[in-house]
């Protein structure tokens, strides 16, 4: 009888690779988190006690059936050049006009209150969509 004893297979995990996957994940997550926010630099700023003067700005809105808001308010356009001048009074270096139009608002309106503007010596910004 031949009674020898089998050799026993045994079963084995070579992790000699793992050393070099966890190597390249750890690389990879180091760089993402660096791309993640690239304009961003953290800092301590100082505290200040100044006070900052944002420029004032009136909004004249015009509807698309040609009715002028000035701040919200419906107005007339005989009355806005006066109505203008007293919102502006004292803060004309400072201030600017924004006209905010419909889209399909006549060219002859919009430049009525750029005219108003250009009178008063107050820049006139026009308010815009971005492209999509």
């Amino acid at each position: 009888m031949n009674l020898r004893r089998r050799p026993r297979t045994t079963s084995e995990v070579s992790t000699s690779a793992l050393n070099d996957i966890m190597f390249f994940l750890l690389l990879f997550f180091l760089i993402a988190s660096t791309l993640a926010n690239p304009n961003i630099i953290k800092m301590a700023t100082p505290k200040s006690d100044n006070k900052i003067v944002i420029p004032k700005s009136v909004v004249v809105n015009i509807d698309e059936k040609g009715q002028y808001f000035l701040n919200h308010v419906p107005i007339t356009v005989d009355r806005l050049p006066s109505a203008l001048e007293t919102e502006l009074k004292g803060h004309e270096e400072n201030t600017s006009i924004l006209v905010n139009a419909y889209k399909l608002t006549p060219w002859e309106d919009i430049v009525k209150v750029m005219n108003i503007g250009r009178q008063l010596k107050v820049k006139v910004l026009a308010a815009t969509q971005p492209e999509k």
